[in-house]
Parts: structure tokens; C-alpha cells; sequence
């Protein structure tokens, strides 16, 4: 069935409804302008070409080629509204967040780790909420899932044990089993990867860990998706960046010790070795003469070692 189509006046009732909830907001709570230019960047925007019924409330208009375009302020609206209800648990151990989608992965394992929340990242094992003779049994007090249609599984266990849901859909997300809606593009890994982004910021700002007159340190990269070939090419690519950087072994031979090259050689050496006359003399004329003048008082006047006979050994008698 065609979904209804939004009539002008609807859409304009929509705009006042959004800049009057954005202006009901604390002014701490309210959007910057950097805020606006993430969500675009990342195009949290950008529906699909197909609506759901419940989801007309929060759409803004739709495009010419059939796009339907997601009304932002309510989707800041509502990611106030889920950071609050976090905060309100008073074990973050208690809050369990789920995203079998490949893209969100990332994003809440790096939600869980920075707010302490419970996250399961790939296939959602069925009775985790409802079987308590399964190891992995879990009762957490709020369940936070990335994907109504493919998070279906653990959204619908939540229904049997009144586990409340916060999850972000999309304009042909189902909202059944759903108690916190939040508007956005869940099929983008930028889209995604920004929404959980923000929530934690939100989280740890109310608890008071960081201010909000400063930026948060962590960029919103980490909560990216990352292709697992793309990051081994990122690794290999350092690695042979940083052997190029190292020099060989034999580069340190060929140059020259400060003070011992061609200079030092050509003065000190010829100096200290050749070209100073005291040197020579000693070296020359005085060795000379204490081994000359030694080998002449040891060796017979007038005759070599021929005519020096060599003496006779006791009790021998030539013939």
C-alpha cells in the first residue's frame, strides 16, 4: 500500500512543531552550527525512497527523484531524549547495545567501550534476553539497537521481557516494539558512525565527565566503519614507509667521524708523523746511533762473522 503523502499544511506544521521543540530545548542541550555540519556532511538526512506510515512525522519533504528527506531537528531532538534515558540507568553495565549490521560494528563497540555500555557486534545469538540456561543470559534495564528490520530478533525478545528500546530508524524503518524512534539514515556508515558519535558525547556530558566548553578529543572517525582490506593496505603502507625511513647499516661506515677526515689527515697527521723535524730526529738520528754504536762494541775488529770462530764446546778435541 502507497503510504500517505504529507500535504503542504502538514509539512508546514511540521517546521513550526521543530523549531519550537528546538527552541523549548536548554540552551546547553541545543545544536551548534558544527553539529549541523557534521549531520550534512555525513547525510543523516537522506531517507530512502520508501515511508512507513509512523515514520511521516518525521520527515521533511521529498526530493524529485523520490527521496525523502529527514527532518533533522527532530532526530537531535530525539538523540537528547535517548541520551537522557541513558544517563538515567545508574549501572551503564545495564544498558546493552546491538548493531548486526556490519556497518555499526565499530561504532558500538566504540560506544560501549568510552560509556561503559554492554555492546554486541555481529549476529545476535536468539534467547540471549529470554533463555536463562544460555551462558550469554543478559537482563539489561534498556536495549539500544541500530536497525529495527535487522535487529529484529533481540527488538522483538524485548517485547516479552518489557525491555524499553531506543533505536534509529529509517523513513521504511517498522516501528513496532519500538519506544524511543530516533530519525536518521541507519545505512551509512558515516550516518551511523556520527549518530553514535554524538549519543556517547551527549552521555558523558551529562554525567559530567567532560565539559561542554571544550571539544571532545575523540574524533568522530573512531566510530567509522572500516573495510578490513582497506585497513591491512593502510598497515602495509606505514610499514613500508617506516623501513624507507630507517637507514642501512652500511651508510654509517662511509662517512666520516667530525675531526677525522680528509682535513685532519692532511694536517695533524703529516704533521705529527713526517713533517716535524724534532720527530724525525729522534726516531732517525738517536735510534740510529744506540743501535749502530751497540752492534759495534759487541762485533770483533777486522773480520765478519767468517773469520770469528765459533768456540770450542768442552771436552772436544778437533782432529
Amino acid at each position: 500500500q502507497e503510504p500517505r503523502q504529507p500535504t503542504h499544511g502538514f509539512r508546514a506544521a511540521l517546521r513550526a512543531m521543530s523549531a519550537a521543540s528546538l527552541a523549548a530545548l536548554p540552551p546547553p542541550l541545543r545544536p551548534t552550527t558544527d553539529d549541523w555540519a557534521k549531520m550534512l556532511a555525513a547525510h543523516v538526512h537522506l531517507g530512502t525512497k520508501n515511508l512507513d506510515n509512523r515514520m511521516i512525522p518525521y520527515v521533511w519533504k521529498r526530493r524529485a527523484d523520490g527521496l525523502y528527506i529527514i527532518n533533522l531537528a527532530k532526530t537531535w531532538e530525539k538523540l537528547m531524549l535517548a541520551a537522557r534515558i541513558i544517563v538515567a540507568i545508574e549501572n551503564p553495565a545495564d544498558v546493552c547495545v546491538i548493531s548486526a549490521r556490519p556497518y555499526g560494528q565499530r561504532a558500538v563497540l566504540k560506544f560501549g567501550q568510552y560509556t561503559g555500555s554492554n555492546y554486541m557486534a555481529g549476529r545476535y545469538t536468539p534467547g540471549t534476553f529470554t533463555n536463562q540456561i544460555q551462558k550469554l543470559f543478559q537482563e539489561p534495564r534498556l536495549l539500544v539497537i541500530t536497525d529495527p528490520r535487522t535487529d529484529s530478533q533481540p527488538l522483538k525478545e524485548s517485547s516479552f521481557v518489557n525491555i524499553p528500546t531506543v533505536a534509529f530508524c529509517d523513513t521504511d524503518s517498522p516501528l513496532r516494539f519500538v519506544d524511543v524512534a530516533i530519525p536518521a539514515n541507519n545505512k551509512g556508515k558515516q550516518s551511523i558512525g556520527l549518530l553514535y558519535w554524538l549519543m556517547a558525547r551527549e552521555v558523558l556530558r551529562l554525567r559530567n565527565v567532560i565539559s561542554r566548553s571544550t571539544p571532545w578529543d575523540i574524533m568522530v572517525d573512531m566510530f567509522f566503519y572500516r573495510d578490513p582490506e582497506e585497513a591491512e593496505k593502510e598497515a602495509d603502507a606505514m610499514e613500508a614507509d617506516n623501513k624507507a625511513l630507517e637507514a642501512p647499516s652500511d651508510a654509517f661506515a662511509a662517512v666520516a667521524a667530525p675531526g677525522f677526515g680528509a682535513e685532519m689527515g692532511a694536517t695533524a697527521g703529516a704533521a705529527d708523523w713526517a713533517g716535524t723535524g724534532a720527530a724525525a730526529g729522534d726516531w732517525g738520528a738517536q735510534g740510529a746511533g744506540e743501535w749502530g754504536a751497540a752492534t759495534d762494541a759487541t762485533a770483533p775488529q777486522g773480520g765478519g762473522w767468517d773469520a770469528t770462530a765459533a768456540p770450542a764446546p768442552a771436552g772436544f778435541t778437533p782432529q
